[in-house]
């Protein structure tokens, strides 16, 4: 009989720790490759507790100890979907990074107390930590043979089957062999024998391959090893690798069962071999020290050439935003239409968007799922709608829109913030909202319009975006920027914008030219309204009359309408007055020619100065 109710997979769960001799356990959204999506075998978190974000985790005690003896651990983007989807009676909420694991144990956990963890779902560093922690109160942090969750879940999917594919070089830019080449130069020089590519977006990129293994991300379930002779092993499961993907991988790269991938470790002893710090997980170093060998903590040589796309990936991007733009477009203008009617839900304004996606015959899929979020639910930055949460969307009330698609040629993220309007035109946004819209879209347009010396880190820039708010005495809690996949991941590393010292990963990351970054400040008022405006931009070098050494900015490649109705004209400059009029030039200049009808007209109008 399957456990229905979130109290009895707990329970189960605390049986199972008891009898494996553990006193608590730590469940992670992870899998073995520290994916951020993650296939549908690996949603332990969602299964045991009903949270459906993508980044948090849960701590579990056998006995509650203090308090409820759980907990859940969020950041700031999840607080408000953490209350709505895990049983507060269960759970106590943590919130991420004025906690950790390694502090609520400490305070939580029993003397001497045996806390397990899946080692294949973690990385080396969290363990270490964990482990300290535990070690002053006498306990022990434990790596476990079967995953406790694994053994209570009964109805767990098995991890995807679907053949891997060829990415061809005329979307990848490069051929597989002259990156490999560039990891064995890498080896080389740095004295090393080999290096675990652990995380499935280097491994596709690496390959020039891709597959259906995660949703939203088109990677391939694999690890490789690459050697400093250039060649590689691919540990991938059998079935996975056709005729033709063989045929494209060639003889420098070895195809072994994934099964295979922990003994092939294990057979490393006198190697130096390189793991990723943040994608390896903590199974793979301790299967390398096991065997003898010298594992070293070193950033995957993939990461920052895959991040810095070249000349075709770039225009690929181009490409792929003029296609997913127009798609947007109709989507904006079919809203503008139906909304103000009444009758629209999240749900069915999220459908009418991919089927426009879907119309331009290129989507391979979406980058994620589909933030749509009427009313107080757009003040939730990471909501997903779902049928429980669907709410219908209010005539006279703000609408936003996050959302992306996967093509062969790129990949798109874009938020527009809209105001649904009322059947006799009358409503109005409020001054606060218009003020509030405003203030984002000024530091939307600064980050557009920064130009910065080589050397600057995204955590420079971060202020730009959020100056005009800070004077309001308000903020956001995510980052202003993330990087984004040539056909990838959506959230790409290891470049961001985001605050320094604020716990977010790649703030102190040197941009280069080439990467590609979204540009999407934004402003939340729990349970009543939200804010994002978001493109995506690649980064440029920019030639200055009479600069002084190598300059950077960015070109926006996102062209759809922002929308008019919600901007106060007389909170912005002169220039933030023409960076808008020349955008909505660029923008009708694009998408005109791909529209017609009642939606050109909506361009047209939608374009027009400010």
């Amino acid at each position: 009989m399957l456990m229905q109710t979130h109290e009895a997979r707990l329970a189960a769960l605390r049986e199972e720790l008891k009898r494996q001799g553990l006193d608590g356990f730590v469940v992670p959204i992870s899998d073995e490759h520290m994916s951020e999506y993650i296939g549908a075998y690996a949603q332990r978190l969602a299964w045991l507790t009903g949270f459906g974000g993508s980044a948090g985790s849960a701590i579990v005690l056998a006995d509650g100890y203090q308090g409820k003896g759980a907990a859940m651990f969020v950041d700031g983007r999840y607080t408000i979907q953490v209350a709505d989807q895990v049983d507060s009676k269960l759970y106590d909420y943590e919130s991420v990074p004025a906690t950790s694991h390694a502090e609520w144990l400490a305070a939580n956990a029993p003397e001497g107390a045996k806390i397990g963890y899946d080692a294949w779902l973690h990385s080396k560093g969290w363990a270490d930590g964990v482990a300290r922690a535990l070690a002053k109160k006498g306990g022990e942090l434990v790596a476990v043979d079967t995953n406790p969750v694994d053994a209570v879940w009964a109805d767990q999917p098995e991890p995807s089957a679907a053949p891997a594919v060829i990415h061809a070089d005329e979307h990848a830019g490069r051929s597989s062999a002259e990156k490999r080449g560039e990891v064995a130069d890498w080896l080389k020089r740095e004295g090393y024998d080999a290096a675990v590519v652990s995380a499935l977006d280097s491994i596709a990129w690496l390959l020039n391959i891709r597959g259906q293994d995660v949703d939203r991300t088109p990677v391939a379930l694999s690890y490789v090893i690459a050697h400093q002779d250039g060649t590689a092993e691919l540990f991938i499961a059998p079935e996975k690798v056709t005729p033709e993907v063989e045929q494209h991988l060639g003889n420098a790269v070895t195809v072994r069962p994934r099964s295979e991938f922990e003994s092939v470790l294990g057979a490393m002893k006198g190697k130096t071999v390189t793991v990723d710090p943040d994608y390896g997980v903590a199974a793979i170093t301790l299967a390398l020290e096991a065997a003898g060998a010298s594992a070293v903590a070193e950033r995957d040589p993939t990461i920052l050439p895959k991040a810095i796309k070249n000349e075709t990936e770039q225009e690929g991007q181009r490409e792929a935003q003029r296609r997913d733009g127009a798609a947007v477009a109709k989507y904006l203008h079919w809203l503008s239409v139906e909304a103000p009617k009444g009758g629209e839900t999240e749900l069915s304004a999220a459908a009418r968007l991919q089927e426009f996606r879907k119309a331009t015959g290129a989507l391979k899929d979406n980058s994620f799922d589909t933030i749509s979020a009427a009313g107080p639910h757009a003040a939730i930055p990471h909501y997903r709608v779902d049928e429980e949460s669907n709410l219908p969307i209010a005539p006279g009330s703000i609408f936003l829109c996050d959302s992306g698609g996967q093509y062969l040629d790129g990949t798109t993220d874009i938020t527009r913030t809209v105001w649904i309007g009322t059947p006799d035109g009358l409503g109005e946004p409020s001054a606060e909202q218009k003020d509030r819209f405003t203030r984002v879209l000024k530091g939307h347009i600064q980050i557009a319009r920064a130009v910065f010396p080589q050397g600057t880190v995204g955590g420079q820039l971060d202020a730009f975006a959020r100056q005009y708010l800070w004077q309001a005495g308000v903020d956001y809690a995510h980052g202003t920027g993330h990087g984004v996949g040539s056909y990838l991941g959506v959230h790409e590393g290891p470049q961001r914008i985001g605050k320094l010292g604020g716990g977010q990963a790649g703030t102190d990351q040197e941009l280069h030219a080439g990467m590609i970054l979204s540009n999407e400040p934004g402003y939340y008022k729990g349970g009543e309204y939200g804010i994002r405006i978001e493109n995506l931009v690649i980064t440029e070098r920019r030639e200055i009359d009479g600069g002084e050494g190598d300059w950077l900015g960015f070109e926006t490649v996102t062209f759809v309408p922002i929308d008019r109705t919600l901007v106060e004209r007389g909170l912005l400059t002169g220039e933030e007055i023409a960076w808008w009029n020349a955008y909505h030039a660029q923008v009708r200049a694009i998408l005109a020619p791909q529209l017609e009808g009642d939606v050109l007209a909506w361009l047209e109008d939608a374009c027009r100065p400010l």
